[in-house]
């Protein structure tokens, strides 16, 4: 995937007009009829809404989001038309996106819709590509992709029952109303799947004719003579919402997640972890919500982004942290350890990759990103705080996948699930028939000391080799060691030595503000982190390795393996698992689920040796 360049525009009174492609976003003085009589009425949507069940969902897709004016109406329409627990998805392409300013001035000129502009600008992503989950309201989920329409919507693997064919006129931007867009629609359409379209240009209506859709020339709107409707063929039916009982093994980060995301959606949910909420690798007092940045836009660098800025609209969305004992979400500052960490920061920077938003200078040098630090304890009895969420101690012993999967607990009570998430870090190893993911451990420690009348004023979490909290209740942390070489959380005086040589070694004046030589760790705390053998977790079906490496356990999913960083990817692997479960389209695009997929490794023995079991 390539940079995303912002939109360039002006305002001619309330109308936004692209000067790249001098055309505007709606026609002047009414954008909202146009965007009602075009899009809204001309797919029936009223109609199709109210034919809902609660148990049924539409997803709506777009090829240019523009000011969102279409999706909004959509929103608007749906909450008007719809039964409460049915579900609205909508997906739209913009390879422009607008700067937040622009975006904010032009949705300020409709107060009608504020109920939708609100979550939409407090979510607008930084413009990065690929997938970016934003929710409306608790029904109604945008899913923005950034890039180009006709690529984007050819690779998806969403399904769609109505389209808005919405961009600049094709005589102003002909390389979005491409054959290969045509093909793509066709590709993702439903049966029955509606077209909508302000122009009646021959270009579109002979790509839509030719790519199989039955078209009809209609009145235009204003001062438009014809527009365009059309319809795959086939007869339109919604499709039904998985909701049920999944049960999730462990409550720490990933699982807490999890859970919160699944009972969002309806669901029953069941947590079981015999050591409590938040007891193993996430019962540090702080963790850093940070990431790495990269040049590179491979999945893996683009992974611990979007997993990011993800983890920062959960955060906004539930209001967390609730007070400054629970953390501070006010930036992370980056003083890179060592001049090849310095380099790829500074490169992430020049690409293009990382805008402004997501990664800048710090004036003491060092850089800073979005992010801050949490209380991973408080954070999970947060995410857990559900009415559709029962949190119990037992533990699994043995599970049997099926339609209705019976799992046997260590009290000898049974319980029959639609899902099993297990999130039980490197322990899920110990169940039956699992014996062979790909999971390791690391060891690590993290110390505590007194702060200082200086330290006191610090703000910011700062990573370089290790990690520095401010002071919450009189106290820094900071560390942690990485040991490879044991699997018992045992706390090590050396390790303390450690983190305070590297503490000493990267940030020297921070060292000298608190006590120097003097320093004395006053507590400590050591946990086992869960790794992969490529550093990405296990986010997905659990797969059978004894036969095709496609072939799933049915009911089952794995939320492994996240390492020091669960703090920030666990919401993102959360709503991509409750999403594959319920129905509907995914946050995240088909590269990235696939780099995630536990049956990666599998595919990855099987290519060095056909013939390889577990």
């Amino acid at each position: 995937m390539a940079p995303i360049a912002p939109a360039n525009i002006a305002f001619d009174h309330d109308t936004p007009i692209s000067t790249g492609f001098n055309d505007t976003y709606f026609m002047p003085g009414q954008g909202p009829d146009e965007s009602r009589v075009v899009f809204i009425e001309a797919s029936r949507l009223a109609e199709r809404f109210n034919a809902l069940t609660d148990d049924e969902y539409l997803v709506v897709g777009e090829t240019g989001f523009g000011t969102g004016l279409n999706c909004l109406l959509a929103a608007r329409c749906f909450a008007k038309h719809a039964p409460p627990a049915a579900r609205l998805h909508l997906v739209s392409a913009e390879l422009h996106p607008l700067h937040p300013t622009d975006l904010a001035r032009a949705l300020g000129h409709w107060p009608e819709l504020a109920r939708w502009t609100g979550p939409l600008q407090r979510g607008w992503p930084a413009p990065t590509p690929g997938y970016h989950r934003i929710r409306l309201a608790d029904n109604i989920e945008l899913t923005l992709m950034f890039g180009e329409a006709a690529e984007f919507w050819a690779h998806s693997r969403i399904e769609v029952d109505a389209w808005f064919l919405d961009g600049f006129a094709p005589a102003r931007n002909p390389a979005m109303w491409s054959e290969a867009l045509f093909q793509a629609l066709a590709k993702r359409s439903r049966p029955g799947c509606t077209v909508a379209t302000f122009t009646a240009a021959g270009q579109v209506r002979r790509g839509l004719e030719q790519a199989g859709f039955a078209v009809q020339r209609v009145e235009g709107f204003g001062r438009k003579r014809h527009r365009l409707i059309a319809q795959w063929p086939g007869h339109s039916r919604p499709r039904k919402l998985c909701r049920g009982r999944v049960m999730i093994a462990g409550a720490g980060l990933a699982g807490a997640t999890t859970a919160r995301a699944f009972a969002e959606r309806g669901w029953q949910v069941r947590v079981t972890d015999p050591a409590g909420i938040a007891n193993g690798a996430s019962g540090n007092r702080f963790g850093v919500v940070h990431t790495s940045p990269s040049a590179h836009l491979t999945p893996q660098n683009r992974f611990y982004q979007l997993g990011l800025c993800h983890a920062m609209r959960w955060f906004d969305r539930l209001g967390f942290p609730r007070c400054d004992r629970e953390g501070r979400l006010d930036g992370v500052c980056h003083f890179p350890p060592d001049e090849r960490t310095r380099v790829k920061f500074a490169r992430a920077m020049e690409s293009g990759a990382w805008p402004g938003a997501l990664l800048r200078r710090h004036d003491e040098g060092g850089f800073i990103t979005p992010g801050g630090f949490i209380a991973p304890r408080a954070w999970c009895g947060c995410l857990l705080d559900h009415p559709g969420i029962t949190v119990t101690d037992q533990a699994i012993e043995h599970f049997q996948p099926g339609a209705e999967g019976r799992i046997g607990l260590d009290d000898g009570s049974h319980a029959v699930v639609d899902f099993l998430v297990i999130c039980t870090a490197v322990a899920a190893r110990g169940l039956p028939g699992l014996g062979w993911l790909p999971l390791k451990t690391s060891r690590g420690q993290v110390s505590h000391c007194r702060a200082t009348p200086e330290s006191r004023s610090w703000q910011r979490a700062i990573c370089h080799a290790g990690y520095l909290i401010p002071a919450v209740d009189g106290l820094h942390s900071f560390g942690a060691t990485f040991d490879h070489d044991s699997d018992r959380p045992v706390i090590s005086p050396t390790d303390d030595r450690i983190n305070l040589a590297q503490l000493e070694q990267h940030l020297p004046a921070h060292f000298r503000a608190l006590g120097g030589n003097d320093i004395a760790v006053v507590d400590q705390r050591a946990g086992l982190r869960c790794h992969s053998r490529d550093t990405l977790p296990l986010v997905g079906a659990l797969p059978n390795p004894s036969h095709n490496p496609h072939q799933f356990e049915a009911g089952v999913v794995l939320n492994l393996a996240h390492g020091s960083r669960a703090i920030t990817h666990s919401p993102l692997c959360a709503d991509l698992l409750a999403d594959f479960a319920g129905g509907g389209p995914l946050p995240a695009d088909p590269g990235l689920v696939d780099a995630l997929a536990p049956e990666r490794f599998i595919l990855r023995e099987r290519r060095r040796d056909p013939e390889w079991l577990p």
